[in-house]
């Protein structure tokens, strides 16, 4: 079952926030998580959030950059979408519920 929009937001800001859980969820075979982070992260933080809520904007500015200096920003999410979209992948679990 996909992801929703809200869903993906969640699960990418929980490992943003949490970058020792994307190995986690590579060894998982969590392809469709791991995509919607790295769409999150090439789209780097709302503008408007520098408005809106600036402490936010800062700490995402702030791991989206931890992100792309682990490496991580090598994500393919065109990839990681085909392999989530092969027979046999595993079904998308709630990161946000992840210890």
């Amino acid at each position: 079952m996909p992801l929703g929009a809200r869903e993906q937001e969640l699960t990418a800001r929980f490992l943003l926030a949490h970058p020792e859980r994307i190995a986690v969820f590579i060894r998982q075979h969590r392809w469709e998580e791991l995509a919607a982070l790295a769409d999150f992260a090439a789209r780097d933080a709302p503008d408007a959030l520098a408005q809106t809520d600036p402490a936010l904007y800062r700490a995402l500015r702030q791991q989206i950059t931890d992100y792309r200096i682990r490496g991580w920003g090598q994500l393919n999410s065109g990839r990681l979408r085909e392999l989530a979209s092969k027979p046999g992948a595993p079904r998308s679990k709630s990161a946000a519920r992840q210890p």
